[in-house]
Protein backbone atom coordinates (compact mmCIF):
# COMPACT_ATOMS: atom_id res chain seq x y z
CA UNK A 1 0.00 0.00 0.00
CA UNK A 2 1.20 3.36 -1.11
CA UNK A 3 1.34 6.63 1.18
CA UNK A 4 1.82 10.02 0.00
CA UNK A 5 2.81 12.91 2.21
CA UNK A 6 2.87 16.46 1.55
CA UNK A 7 5.69 18.62 3.97
CA UNK A 8 5.52 22.13 5.12
CA UNK A 9 8.91 23.28 6.58
CA UNK A 10 9.22 26.14 8.23
CA UNK A 11 12.58 28.11 9.22
CA UNK A 12 12.92 29.06 12.76
CA UNK A 13 17.05 29.97 12.22
CA UNK A 14 18.81 31.20 9.32
CA UNK A 15 19.69 28.20 6.91
CA UNK A 16 23.27 28.12 5.98
CA UNK A 17 25.21 25.31 3.25
CA UNK A 18 27.85 25.94 0.71
CA UNK A 19 26.01 25.52 -2.56
CA UNK A 20 28.13 27.26 -4.05
CA UNK A 21 31.35 29.29 -3.50
CA UNK A 22 32.11 32.08 -5.35
CA UNK A 23 35.07 33.75 -4.34
CA UNK A 24 34.83 34.64 -0.40
CA UNK A 25 31.02 34.18 -1.22
CA UNK A 26 29.74 30.88 0.26
CA UNK A 27 26.17 31.15 -1.25
CA UNK A 28 23.04 29.13 0.16
CA UNK A 29 20.44 27.63 -2.74
CA UNK A 30 16.84 28.17 -1.63
CA UNK A 31 16.47 24.14 -2.47
CA UNK A 32 16.91 21.55 -0.05
CA UNK A 33 18.98 18.55 -1.14
CA UNK A 34 16.53 15.28 -0.83
CA UNK A 35 19.78 13.72 0.55
CA UNK A 36 19.82 16.29 3.36
CA UNK A 37 16.24 15.89 4.11
CA UNK A 38 16.43 12.07 4.49
CA UNK A 39 18.57 12.73 7.47
CA UNK A 40 17.31 15.52 8.74
CA UNK A 41 13.99 13.97 8.88
CA UNK A 42 16.08 11.11 10.82
CA UNK A 43 15.19 8.55 8.18
CA UNK A 44 18.70 7.57 8.21
CA UNK A 45 19.91 4.24 10.09
CA UNK A 46 16.46 4.52 12.47
CA UNK A 47 15.05 1.38 14.61
CA UNK A 48 11.93 2.61 13.84
CA UNK A 49 12.13 3.05 10.43
CA UNK A 50 13.98 -0.37 9.99
CA UNK A 51 16.81 1.16 8.11
CA UNK A 52 19.61 0.38 10.45
CA UNK A 53 22.63 -0.13 8.48
CA UNK A 54 25.77 -1.97 9.17
CA UNK A 55 27.74 -1.55 12.18
CA UNK A 56 30.65 0.15 10.46
CA UNK A 57 28.51 3.05 8.29
CA UNK A 58 26.31 3.57 11.76
CA UNK A 59 25.67 7.09 11.63
CA UNK A 60 23.50 7.80 14.70
CA UNK A 61 26.09 8.01 17.41
CA UNK A 62 29.33 8.24 16.20
CA UNK A 63 31.00 9.04 12.70
CA UNK A 64 34.76 8.25 12.59
CA UNK A 65 35.62 9.88 9.43
CA UNK A 66 33.90 12.86 7.72
CA UNK A 67 33.21 11.23 4.40
CA UNK A 68 29.64 10.77 2.91
CA UNK A 69 28.13 7.55 2.67
CA UNK A 70 25.04 7.92 0.62
CA UNK A 71 24.82 4.80 -0.64
CA UNK A 72 25.51 2.81 2.37
CA UNK A 73 22.99 5.34 4.33
CA UNK A 74 20.18 5.36 1.91
CA UNK A 75 20.03 2.04 0.71
CA UNK A 76 17.72 0.93 3.28
CA UNK A 77 15.06 3.19 2.97
CA UNK A 78 14.92 1.33 -0.44
CA UNK A 79 14.50 -1.68 1.17
CA UNK A 80 11.75 -0.27 3.18
CA UNK A 81 9.68 1.64 0.36
CA UNK A 82 10.59 4.93 1.34
CA UNK A 83 11.21 7.88 -0.58
CA UNK A 84 11.86 12.13 0.29
CA UNK A 85 11.82 14.26 -2.77
CA UNK A 86 13.45 17.37 -2.98
CA UNK A 87 12.22 20.76 -0.78
CA UNK A 88 11.34 23.56 -2.96
CA UNK A 89 10.68 27.25 -1.69
CA UNK A 90 7.34 28.76 -1.52
CA UNK A 91 8.43 32.25 0.09
CA UNK A 92 12.12 32.40 1.18
CA UNK A 93 14.15 35.81 1.99
CA UNK A 94 17.92 35.77 2.37
CA UNK A 95 20.45 37.51 4.53
CA UNK A 96 24.17 38.25 4.08
CA UNK A 97 26.98 37.69 7.29
CA UNK A 98 30.16 38.66 7.03
CA UNK A 99 32.93 36.35 9.13
CA UNK A 100 36.43 36.86 9.75
CA UNK A 101 38.79 34.71 11.39
CA UNK A 102 42.68 34.94 12.63
CA UNK A 103 45.32 32.40 14.15
CA UNK A 104 44.67 31.62 17.78
CA UNK A 105 47.79 29.88 17.99
CA UNK A 106 49.44 30.43 21.92
CA UNK A 107 52.86 30.05 20.86
CA UNK A 108 54.09 31.50 17.13
CA UNK A 109 57.38 32.61 15.99
CA UNK A 110 57.18 36.24 15.75
CA UNK A 111 57.81 37.42 11.95
CA UNK A 112 57.17 40.50 10.32
CA UNK A 113 54.20 40.43 8.21
CA UNK A 114 54.09 41.22 4.68
CA UNK A 115 50.16 42.45 4.65
CA UNK A 116 48.09 43.77 7.64
CA UNK A 117 45.03 41.87 5.75
CA UNK A 118 42.17 40.16 7.85
CA UNK A 119 40.88 36.85 6.61
CA UNK A 120 36.73 37.21 5.95
CA UNK A 121 33.96 35.54 4.30
CA UNK A 122 30.48 36.23 3.45
CA UNK A 123 27.32 33.85 3.73
CA UNK A 124 24.29 34.01 2.14
CA UNK A 125 21.36 32.41 3.55
CA UNK A 126 18.06 31.52 4.37
CA UNK A 127 16.31 33.62 6.54
CA UNK A 128 13.92 32.80 9.42
CA UNK A 129 10.22 32.40 8.35
CA UNK A 130 11.27 30.90 4.69
CA UNK A 131 8.96 28.24 4.17
CA UNK A 132 9.51 25.07 1.92
CA UNK A 133 7.67 22.25 0.71
CA UNK A 134 8.57 18.75 -0.59
CA UNK A 135 6.89 15.33 -0.12
CA UNK A 136 7.32 11.96 1.05
CA UNK A 137 6.06 8.88 -0.87
CA UNK A 138 6.20 5.11 1.63
CA UNK A 139 5.11 1.83 1.23
CA UNK A 140 4.37 1.70 5.04
CA UNK A 141 2.49 4.45 7.42
CA UNK A 142 4.96 7.16 8.53
CA UNK A 143 4.98 9.30 11.95
CA UNK A 144 7.30 12.17 10.45
CA UNK A 145 9.15 14.41 13.46
CA UNK A 146 7.27 17.82 13.63
CA UNK A 147 10.88 19.42 14.90
CA UNK A 148 14.30 18.63 12.75
CA UNK A 149 17.65 20.49 12.33
CA UNK A 150 19.41 21.38 9.07
CA UNK A 151 22.42 22.72 7.57
CA UNK A 152 25.73 23.83 8.94
CA UNK A 153 24.35 25.44 11.82
CA UNK A 154 22.15 22.74 12.58
CA UNK A 155 19.36 24.83 12.02
CA UNK A 156 15.99 24.60 13.90
CA UNK A 157 12.83 24.19 11.35
CA UNK A 158 9.22 23.71 12.02
CA UNK A 159 7.34 20.41 9.94
CA UNK A 160 3.69 20.37 9.34
CA UNK A 161 2.97 16.98 7.78
CA UNK A 162 -0.53 16.35 5.70
CA UNK A 163 -1.16 12.96 4.03
CA UNK A 164 -2.13 13.16 0.80
CA UNK A 165 -5.98 11.18 1.19
CA UNK A 166 -7.12 10.50 -2.45
CA UNK A 167 -4.22 9.76 -5.70
CA UNK A 168 -4.40 7.90 -8.84
CA UNK A 169 -1.45 6.05 -10.14
CA UNK A 170 -1.60 6.66 -14.06
CA UNK A 171 0.81 6.06 -17.20
CA UNK A 172 1.35 8.93 -19.94
CA UNK A 173 3.23 12.21 -20.73
CA UNK A 174 3.24 14.62 -18.00
CA UNK A 175 5.66 17.39 -15.86
CA UNK A 176 6.45 18.56 -12.75
CA UNK A 177 7.64 21.52 -11.76
CA UNK A 178 9.65 21.43 -8.82
CA UNK A 179 13.05 19.71 -8.26
CA UNK A 180 13.88 16.30 -8.73
CA UNK A 181 16.70 13.97 -8.50
CA UNK A 182 18.18 13.13 -11.61
CA UNK A 183 19.44 9.96 -10.57
CA UNK A 184 16.56 8.84 -8.74
CA UNK A 185 14.06 9.26 -11.96
CA UNK A 186 15.98 8.90 -14.73
CA UNK A 187 16.28 4.91 -14.34
CA UNK A 188 12.54 4.35 -14.72
CA UNK A 189 11.13 7.10 -16.28
CA UNK A 190 11.96 8.83 -19.72
CA UNK A 191 12.81 12.51 -19.09
CA UNK A 192 12.88 14.25 -22.36
CA UNK A 193 13.41 18.46 -20.81
CA UNK A 194 14.16 19.94 -17.74
CA UNK A 195 15.97 22.63 -16.09
CA UNK A 196 19.40 21.96 -14.24
CA UNK A 197 20.04 23.22 -10.49
CA UNK A 198 23.67 23.05 -9.95
CA UNK A 199 24.27 22.18 -6.03
CA UNK A 200 26.38 19.34 -4.66
CA UNK A 201 26.29 16.28 -4.20
CA UNK A 202 24.36 15.22 -7.15
CA UNK A 203 22.72 18.72 -9.28
CA UNK A 204 19.20 18.74 -8.86
CA UNK A 205 16.47 18.91 -12.27
CA UNK A 206 13.69 20.92 -12.24
CA UNK A 207 10.15 22.05 -14.60
CA UNK A 208 10.76 18.15 -15.58
CA UNK A 209 9.03 16.79 -18.65
CA UNK A 210 8.29 12.97 -18.53
CA UNK A 211 7.52 10.91 -21.45
CA UNK A 212 5.27 7.83 -21.07
CA UNK A 213 6.03 7.44 -17.23
CA UNK A 214 3.72 6.30 -13.79
CA UNK A 215 2.89 9.06 -12.25
CA UNK A 216 0.85 9.66 -8.92
CA UNK A 217 -2.13 12.34 -10.06
CA UNK A 218 -3.40 14.29 -6.26
CA UNK A 219 -4.56 17.51 -5.12
CA UNK A 220 -1.94 19.68 -3.15
CA UNK A 221 -4.05 19.56 0.16
CA UNK A 222 -2.30 22.45 0.87
CA UNK A 223 -3.15 24.91 -2.23
CA UNK A 224 -5.41 24.06 -5.49
CA UNK A 225 -2.84 22.87 -7.21
CA UNK A 226 -3.05 19.42 -9.16
CA UNK A 227 -0.07 17.68 -9.26
CA UNK A 228 1.63 14.70 -11.62
CA UNK A 229 4.43 13.21 -9.01
CA UNK A 230 6.92 10.65 -10.77
CA UNK A 231 6.14 7.27 -8.98
CA UNK A 232 8.64 4.03 -8.64
CA UNK A 233 11.51 6.68 -7.28
CA UNK A 234 14.63 5.22 -5.69
CA UNK A 235 17.83 6.22 -4.63
CA UNK A 236 20.60 4.92 -6.59
CA UNK A 237 24.43 6.43 -6.82
CA UNK A 238 25.29 5.64 -10.47
CA UNK A 239 24.44 7.94 -13.33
Amino acid sequence: MTFIYCCRLELHDSLYYATREIGRLYETEAIIHNYALCYAMELVDSEVYSTTVAEEHSYRYFCPEQVPKYEEHLTPLNQQGIYVTPAHSIHHATTLNTWKYANNNYHVEMEKTQKNIPSFGRAKEIAPESKFEFFVISQKQLKLPKWIRLGKWMSKAEVQTQEVVEFKLKTGDFAFPYPLNPLDVMFTHQVVSYDVINMPPVSLIQNVSIRQGEYYEFDNPYKSEKLRLPARMQYRFKG
